[in-house]
C-alpha cells in the first residue's frame, strides 16, 4: 500500500495501517533524531511522543504534503522543543555554576519541593491505568527495558511503548507546573520522568 491509502486507512481508525506506518517509518525517524541527540532514550521518546500524537489526532489530521514529510516535520518539532528545554537547563546551571556567590543555601525549601513533586507524582501515577502504571514502575524504577518489561508481563514490544507513553504524556500535562523544580532539582526530574 502508498502512503496515501495508508493515511486513509488511519484516519479511519485502521490498527493494522498504524502499525505499517510504524514499522516503515521507525527506523528512518529515529535515525534521524539519534544522528542530532546522540541519546538512545532521548531519540526514543521523540519518536513515540510523535507517533502517539499521530495516532491520537489522526481523525482530524490534514496533510498539506506527503506522509513522510509530515512525520519528518512533527519529529523535527519535538526535537527543536527538545533542544530547547535543554538548553534552558545547561544554561541555568551554567550560570549556578559561574555564580555561587548568588545561591543562598535553600536546601530545606529545594527538600520540601522535592517532596512535593514526588507526592504529586505518586497521586498521579495512582490514576493511570493499572497496567499503565505497572509498566511505567517497572521502566522507571526497576529500570528495566522495554523488550524486558514484555516479556515479563507478556504482552507485545508496541503495547508496552503505548502504556509509557501514555504515562509520560498524563504525566508531563499534570506535572508541568513544577519544571522550576526540574531545573533545580534536575537529578529528581531525570530519574523520575524522563
Amino acid at each position: 500500500m502508498d502512503d496515501a491509502r495508508l493515511f486513509a486507512l488511519l484516519k479511519e481508525g485502521d490498527m493494522s495501517a498504524y502499525e505499517v506506518i510504524y514499522h516503515t517509518y521507525w527506523p528512518r525517524l529515529y535515525g534521524y533524531v539519534y544522528n542530532r541527540c546522540q541519546s538512545k532514550e532521548i531519540a526514543e521518546e521523540i519518536i513515540q511522543e510523535v507517533f502517539f500524537s499521530l495516532w491520537a489526532k489522526r481523525a482530524t489530521l490534514q496533510l498539506t504534503h506527503s506522509l513522510s514529510a509530515y512525520l519528518f516535520a512533527a519529529v523535527k518539532y519535538q526535537l527543536f522543543n527538545y533542544i530547547k528545554s535543554d538548553r534552558i537547563r545547561k544554561a541555568y546551571i551554567s550560570h549556578i555554576a559561574h555564580h555561587p556567590e548568588e545561591q543562598a543555601d535553600n536546601s530545606n525549601e529545594e527538600n520540601i519541593a522535592a517532596t512535593d513533586l514526588k507526592n504529586a507524582m505518586e497521586k498521579e501515577m495512582a490514576r493511570l491505568p493499572e497496567k499503565c502504571r505497572q509498566v511505567f514502575r517497572m521502566s522507571r524504577h526497576e529500570h528495566l527495558s522495554v523488550t524486558d518489561i514484555a516479556k515479563i508481563l507478556n504482552i507485545s514490544h508496541k503495547t508496552v511503548e503505548n502504556h509509557l507513553t501514555k504515562a509520560l504524556r498524563q504525566l508531563r500535562m499534570v506535572l508541568h507546573h513544577y519544571w522550576c523544580i526540574a531545573l533545580i532539582l534536575p537529578q529528581i526530574w531525570a530519574s523520575e520522568i524522563m
